[in-house]
């Protein structure tokens, strides 16, 4: 397996996951959070973003994480593997609030330099307001895939699961 997707929305585990991945399979890891922000919190402009996306996943060996839709399908494509966590609401909340107490006021390393961590309103409200417009547009793009090209994984302990048979297997 030389390209796998990981997607899922905020706080449910993508860039954790993506580098476990990589570093067992000894595969690059790429965080589209890198490719969506500018230092400073300032959002890289769309056709770059969009450019740097689409040049990433033409590489023949790579573990991308996240859920940038303008590239999803493209990405999709390249998979070998697609591995979309659906965790609970609740506890992707809470590791969002969790990730910031973690790192307030650093840089995590799956972000962009000089983008130190913040809990924005906003961004849980984003969480809150985009959960069933994500559930579907990844339900969406599973189904249309090949048998044993995707998992779907529900809850942490699937997860780890799912990363110990992986890893054996």
């Amino acid at each position: 397996m030389n390209r796998i997707m990981v997607i899922g929305a905020p706080g449910s585990g993508k860039s954790t996951l993506a580098r476990e991945i990589g570093a067992r399979l000894g595969l690059p890891v790429v965080h589209l959070d890198r490719v969506f922000w500018l230092p400073g919190w300032v959002e890289r402009p769309q056709p770059e973003r969009l450019r740097l996306a689409l040049l990433a996943e033409q590489a023949p060996e790579w573990v991308i994480d996240g859920n940038f839709t303008a590239t999803l399908a493209s990405r999709a494509l390249r998979a070998d593997l697609v591995v979309w966590l659906d965790l609970p609401m609740a506890l992707r909340l809470w590791r969002v609030v969790w990730r910031w107490i973690l790192w307030r006021g650093r840089t995590r390393p799956d972000m962009q330099d000089d983008c130190p961590e913040r809990l924005a309103p906003e961004f849980l409200w984003y969480i809150v307001t985009t959960a069933g417009r994500s559930r579907r547009t990844s339900r969406a793009l599973l189904a249309g895939l090949r048998d044993g090209q995707a998992v779907h994984l529900r809850s942490p302990r699937q997860v780890e699961r799912w990363l110990a048979a992986f890893a054996n297997g």
